[in-house]
């Protein structure tokens, strides 16, 4: 005798108590102690031959002769081989790669910055990311992502890589970055076709063997203390962050960015936080009595020792850059700190590491760094203290070498 179908009837469906109710040839009512209903087709396994269960809908949604549909649909599915979860999956897995195909490589950069912007120092790196992509990518930006190969990524590299290597080093960092986040999201698959190891090293020269290092033009230590003159007679914000750059033998970025409640006039010593250091880590810099000097003579006030004006908070870099070609044209305020180096090194006898660290140099040896765990402060005192001596008098007054150790008294 054959099973009797469509066992269940509409209007008694709300009514029925928590359980499995069988509308026959695979269609269940689950009713669960907490009052949803939900539509259930039930079958075999042709594999395993376990019982599997697919949902359906909620009742809610689907009524009873919708249901009967469905599953009709199932049990035909069934006879021809097709497992319904399964291809649920692959119905699924369609939709995601179909999507994929819809993201291009420009949706992905805009969801790699955002997701990392909250990690990066400043809003500055974030622009400067995009940038960078929309100048010299900007033929992949609206390439779907998962389109992206080798002969693409060289198409951005190649004709830059010998001219601008610094910024195609980084053109190709960053869209590696961008794949690979595409990758971890499912929306390509394979190899990363910007990866330099192994990759793009059999395909393009070795970064060291075309890159020309262009040095930024620096003044000669020799002609620091008339520059130093000249500078002194000019009264303006930009004169006095070129100041405190000059003396502390800091980076542009970093003296315009001073603030008043990183500055400890007393005991002489300016701290710098890791969000506005390249390395990324604190840095504390022993004032000179003449940056001391300097500094109590400006009005105190809360925030920047240099604000900036209109949407800028502080002095830009521009604005000292504008000073020094002014004063020398051909110069570079960075340069001043190469200015710095080469004195340390001609005329002191402080060691290398002193000045390094002064200079907050990034440590790149791994061993070395994990046990260099003191800054050399008081050594860098003296050596900033003999530095602005010979900025502000000259080498006749400042004296020249700076012993490493006090000799033992008698």
């Amino acid at each position: 005798m054959a099973k009797k179908l469509e066992k269940l009837v509409a209007k008694h469906l709300l009514k029925l108590p928590p359980a499995m109710h069988n509308d026959g040839a695979g269609l269940y009512l689950l009713v669960r102690e907490t009052g949803s209903r939900v539509w259930i087709f039930r079958y075999r396994d042709r594999v395993t031959g376990k019982l599997r269960d697919k949902g359906l809908g909620s009742l809610n949604d689907i009524t009873l002769a919708q249901a009967r549909v469905e599953a009709n649909k199932l049990r035909t599915a069934l006879q021809t081989g097709v497992d319904p979860i399964q291809s649920h999956r692959e119905a699924v897995q369609a939709a995601r790669v179909k999507r994929a195909k819809e993201k291009t490589f420009g949706d992905c950069c805009a969801a790699y910055i955002k997701a990392h912007r909250p990690g990066w120092r400043n809003a500055k790196h974030a622009q400067q990311w995009r940038n960078t992509l929309d100048a010299y990518a900007a033929d992949l930006l609206p390439l779907p992502v998962n389109e992206i190969d080798t002969d693409l990524v060289l198409s951005v590299l190649e004709p830059i890589w010998a001219t601008k290597t610094e910024t195609a080093t980084r053109v190709r960092q960053r869209i590696e970055s961008v794949l690979d986040m595409a990758k971890a999201r499912g929306l390509r698959r394979g190899e990363n076709p910007a990866r330099w190891r192994g990759h793009l090293q059999n395909l393009l020269p070795e970064v060291a063997k075309v890159k020309t290092v262009i040095p930024r033009a620096a003044l000669s230590y020799e002609d620091m203390p008339a520059f130093w003159q000249d500078l002194s007679k000019r009264n303006t914000l930009a004169s006095l962050s070129l100041r405190l750059q000059i003396l502390t033998a800091t980076r542009p970025s970093e003296a315009v960015g001073a603030r008043w409640e990183e500055i400890d006039l007393k005991a002489k010593l300016w701290t710098i936080p890791g969000e506005r250091m390249k390395a990324g880590k604190e840095h504390r810099v022993p004032l000179s009595d003449a940056l001391v000097t300097m500094l109590e003579a400006m009005p105190h006030r809360d925030g920047a020792l240099f604000p900036g004006g209109g949407r800028n908070p502080t002095l830009t870099t521009d604005a000292a850059q504008n000073l020094v070609k002014a004063m020398r044209p051909g110069l570079t305020a960075h340069g001043f700190r190469s200015t710095f180096r080469d004195w340390t090194g001609d005329q002191t006898a402080y060691p290398r590491d002193v000045a390094e660290m002064a200079l907050a140099h990034a440590i790149k040896d791994k061993t070395e760094a994990a046990y260099r765990r003191r800054d050399m402060l008081e050594r860098r005192a003296r050596l900033m203290q003999d530095w602005a001596t010979y900025c502000t008098q000259g080498p006749a007054q400042s004296g020249t070498v700076t012993p490493i150790r006090k000799q033992a008294t008698a």
